[in-house]
């Protein structure tokens, strides 16, 4: 089933999680004991990230080192095949343009339409880390507008190969990522959100958020899309502060801010289990809101903290 059709043929606001691939080496046993007791809440779907490369220096001879590419976290499509198989749930891959062709892009597509596989978030990702800014692979999208366009090309038919005449229309429902604080490279929130108004223009049907620590700025994000003419569901995504180290790190790294009473309680917390505890509470707090402000889906950024997000979910829903 699509999101916006999960959406549609509910009276209440549902709940989702977002999960990782387990790092390369390791099975899906890993996935199925951060997902098993997650089914306990029956989530609507379950959103999975996919990664582009990464580099290390192995050592080919002594002191020579030689910069290998790898993917430390692959697997997205088998294990969003091996989610819906064992627990009947919508799996929602992650398509990314950072590390990937048009055509590398177009031959994922196809295996998800091969397994089943309806609906897709459509993202540019991030620069790789030996990169200042973000740029596109050779041959690949430079923005997530043109992945989006191009999922939008094959469910009318229309692939990279002109000569394929009769090739088979897929039927993706598109998702793509908004910004209630702005995406840290926009100049203004005005771009911002014309750009992901031209995203819902070429097709998106729903709109998943950067994780955020003030209900108001989801709210306000809301109204102001409203009022550019962006219609679609949008989902707010969440995820909890578990140790006293992220009042530093998580704006840092996603540009987002943390309320001055969040702050001051992780500061005051004398190690991470009381982080954690205080972390808890606040998003209890959050859900409870967006729940009452009529928020269609709770969207949770698990990171593998399984039993933190059972806690946070009973206590809210």
């Amino acid at each position: 089933m699509k999101v916006s059709e999960h959406i549609k043929n509910s009276k209440n606001t549902l709940i989702s999680f977002e999960i990782l691939p387990p790092l390369k080496g390791k099975g899906m046993s890993a996935i199925y004991e951060v997902l098993d007791p997650l089914m306990e809440l029956k989530p609507s779907f379950i959103n999975v990230t996919y990664h582009r490369y990464d580099y290390m220096f192995r050592e080919i001879e002594k002191d020579i080192f030689k910069k290998i590419y790898v993917r430390k976290r692959p697997g997205t499509v088998g294990i969003c095949a091996a989610i819906q198989y064992k627990y009947k749930v919508d799996a929602v891959p992650h398509l990314i343009c950072g590390g990937f062709t048009k055509d590398e892009s177009e031959d994922a597509l196809i295996d998800l339409n091969y397994l089943g596989i309806e609906n897709v978030l459509v993202l540019r990702g991030d620069p790789a880390k030996d990169e200042k800014s973000f740029k596109p692979e050779k041959g690949g999208h430079p923005y997530a507008i043109g992945l989006v366009e191009q999922v939008m090309k094959m469910n009318r038919g229309e692939y990279l190969n002109p000569d394929l005449k009769s090739a088979l229309s897929t039927d993706f429902e598109v998702g793509v990522a908004g910004y209630p604080e702005k995406h840290n490279e926009a100049p203004n929130m005005a771009t911002d959100l014309r750009h992901l108004k031209a995203k819902v223009d070429a097709g998106a049907k729903s709109i998943t958020t950067q994780m955020f620590f003030d209900n108001d700025k989801y709210f306000k994000f809301v109204e102001n899309c409203r009022e550019a003419g962006i219609d679609v569901p949008i989902i707010p995504g969440l995820k909890p502060i578990t140790r006293r180290s992220q009042v530093k790190s998580i704006p840092r790294t996603f540009s987002v801010d943390i309320p001055d009473d969040l702050t001051d309680a992780i500061e005051n917390c004398k190690d991470d289990k009381a982080a954690m505890q205080v972390g808890k509470e606040w998003i209890i707090e959050q859900t409870k809101g967006l729940i009452k402000g009529g928020a269609p889906i709770i969207h949770y950024y698990t990171m593998g903290k399984v039993n933190n997000m059972i806690d946070i979910a009973k206590s809210s829903f």
